[in-house]
């Protein structure tokens, strides 16, 4: 590493606040210019934010799981981390290091700088570094010498990467820190390889955690067989219910608490549930009664017959997909801003006009737009309208724009994760005022009408990347709805089938459907229900009604392009996904699935198992790496 040349980048950047992109890292120049935006002091030589022993001692006890889990891999790596003059340190969420452990010479130098036990070590408090970079951006990151951006940690090297829970949450960060002379490559490798130990660990208790309730759950329904109750997990999720409760809301489970309550009940007692091995609570037990009130709730589905309920699509029989219907029910007769998630093809579109068809606005207009299929420069004028005049080639009487043309009904921003910036100011404006003003206008119109946002992108990562603005976020996610894809409700194919060809007039008699039926359920739909849609049109064209109810034998699945598995069908050692574009931890990952596949002959499913990861996991990951 020249140490001179970042040396004199830094110190141009902090005197002056130049910088040459083109010769620094991406992630610390954007961690430099979020310093200087954070007014960090690159002078300051040691940290400041010191908990006491009590807050210490308080931070132990609520991270005792994450310190449990992380010291037997610690103490594993204790002597060659000694050995090399090096030291480990665990890091809680917000920064606060739990733990060190390391060469006696080396904690002696950071103890001047106060990096040791209960300081805080995040960006804001100390400039760039390993701990607080990899804090902010869910990565593991290495930073050496003058790459950091205070001077306390100029003679250090540090490579950090976090610990996350199965759904991306930060759990902490495993660090390995020495004198920069003493740096060597291995040591990013290291923490990586360690976290991601960590994670499996982690995911195999949770499930363990889980059945163990669920059997707590079943002694609870024998002992309590008439009795209205649910058992939920620490996140309020309903895991097991009763049988009484069952038969009045078949797909109570999988439902959160607030869900549950909806439906007019009350709790009348809670009683904890236990591990036995640790003593610590894992769950609750909600004993319910009934809310007898003469008086209609508006978010209740009870006060909506089954029969009422409109949804212009196919049901079907799975269970997530009853929940998401189930969840349409329950905010269709509100007036509450709608987000739904979920992956293209699946149907968002279709489960925003259930809403609104089952809701007091069903007699006014939908208004559907694509925020990703409109151009940036004509985005604002298609939402907000314009007045006559208001630029060269406006129409001579204006234009409405969506949200006016909305008035009285509901408007779907599908897409919404694509709408520019300064789109996104814009439209917090209006969802906070309910007024619109034209292009050109001078008059506020007033808005009345319910707004569905739809995305198939993860937006909570565009928050954190600061593409969407977190207020805006948070006006839109009032009461999200997540669509499943179709390989999480495969029972549902047949239904779909049957829907999508007598919605088009397509014989099913003549596409000699039922001799495909295993390979469509085997095959995992990236497309979801628009490319099941698009394969029976395929059938349709090309089966003429004559044959009468058969596939031709000679190539059925090549013709219809569904011979291609999940997996690639170029050998599994190559990766279409470039090196450089992956993260340490995730080759990690890449490389142990890749070696599970292949010990599992391909089986996704076994090389999931193998993995101790959900199978949807390493879907995921699948799409995520390319491969």
């Amino acid at each position: 590493m020249d140490t001179t040349f970042y040396f004199d980048t830094w110190k141009r950047f902090v005197h002056e606040g130049v910088l040459d992109q083109a010769r620094l890292d991406k992630r610390i120049l954007e961690s430099w210019y979020r310093c200087k935006k954070e007014r960090v002091n690159p002078y300051l030589n040691k940290g400041m934010h010191l908990l006491t022993e009590e807050e210490l001692h308080n931070k132990k006890a609520k991270n005792s799981l994450l310190i449990e889990m992380t010291d037997p891999y610690l103490m594993k790596m204790d002597p060659m981390i000694k050995s090399s003059g090096m030291m480990a340190l665990l890091v809680d969420p917000d920064g606060y290091v739990l733990s060190l452990l390391g060469n006696e010479k080396t904690l002696k130098d950071a103890r001047r700088i106060n990096f040791m036990e209960g300081v805080r070590w995040t960006e804001a408090a100390v400039g760039t570094n390993a701990i607080g970079t990899a804090l902010e951006t869910k990565e593991a990151v290495m930073i050496q010498g003058p790459e950091h951006y205070s001077v306390a940690s100029h003679q250090w090297s540090c490579s950090a990467t976090p610990i996350l829970d199965d759904n991306g949450g930060l759990l902490g960060v495993i660090d390995v820190s020495c004198p920069v002379e003493q740096s060597h490559p291995f040591m990013i490798g290291m923490v990586t390889s360690i976290a991601y130990a960590i994670e499996k660990e982690l995911i195999k208790r949770s499930y363990s955690k889980e059945i163990t309730l669920i059997q707590q759950a079943a002694q609870l329904a024998e002992t309590h067989q008439s009795q209205l109750f649910i058992v939920c997990n620490q996140h309020k999720q309903i895991i097991s219910a009763s049988k009484p409760i069952r038969q009045k809301i078949p797909h109570a489970i999988g439902m959160n608490l607030q869900e549950m309550l909806h439906n007019r009940y009350q709790i009348t007692t809670e009683m904890p549930l236990y591990l036995n091995e640790h003593n610590g609570m894992n769950g609750i037990c909600f004993f319910l009664s009934e809310v007898n009130t003469s008086n209609q709730n508006v978010f209740s589905t009870s006060t909506r017959s089954t029969d009422s309920f409109v949804f212009k699509g196919e049901c079907g029989i799975s269970e997530v997909f009853q929940r998401t219907l189930q969840k349409v029910k329950l905010v269709a007769p509100t007036d509450a801003t709608v987000f739904i998630s979920g992956e293209t093809g699946t149907g968002k579109e279709m489960v925003a006009r259930a809403v609104h068809e089952n809701s007091p606005r069903k007699n006014g207009p939908f208004i559907s737009l694509n925020c990703g299929a409109i151009p940036k420069d004509l985005m604002e004028s298609e939402l907000f309208g314009y007045a006559e005049g208001a630029f060269t080639g406006a129409k001579r009487q204006g234009y409405k724009g969506k949200f006016e043309q909305a008035q009285g009904g509901t408007i779907f921003l599908d897409e919404i994760g694509e709408i520019p910036h300064t789109m996104q100011v814009a439209l917090l404006r209006v969802l906070q005022e309910k007024k619109v003003t034209p292009i050109g206008g001078t008059k506020e119109v007033p808005l009345d009408i319910r707004i569905i946002t739809a995305t198939h992108r993860d937006i909570t990562d565009l928050v954190k990347r600061r593409e969407f603005r977190e207020d805006l976020y948070y006006r839109l996610n009032v009461y999200p709805i997540d669509v499943p894809p179709l390989r999480n409700r495969k029972e549902d194919i047949p239904y779909l089938i049957k829907h999508i060809c007598q919605r088009n007039n397509w014989s099913l008699d003549s596409m000699g459907i039922q001799d495909l039926m295993t390979s469509l359920r085997d095959y995992d739909w990236p497309g979801n229900i628009r490319e099941l849609t698009n394969l029976l049109e395929r059938l349709h064209i090309m089966l003429p009604e004559q044959l009468s109810g058969h596939l031709p034998l000679e190539q059925p699945l090549e013709l219809l392009n569904l011979n291609h598995p999940s997996l690639p069908e170029y050998p599994i050692e190559e990766s279409s996904v470039e090196e450089t574009k992956l993260n340490a931890r995730e080759k990690i990952q890449r490389d142990l699935m890749l070696d599970a596949l292949k010990r599992t002959n391909g089986n996704v499913t076994a090389a999931a198992k193998f993995l101790g990861i959900p199978r949807s996991t390493f879907y995921k990951r699948l799409k995520k790496f390319g491969m």
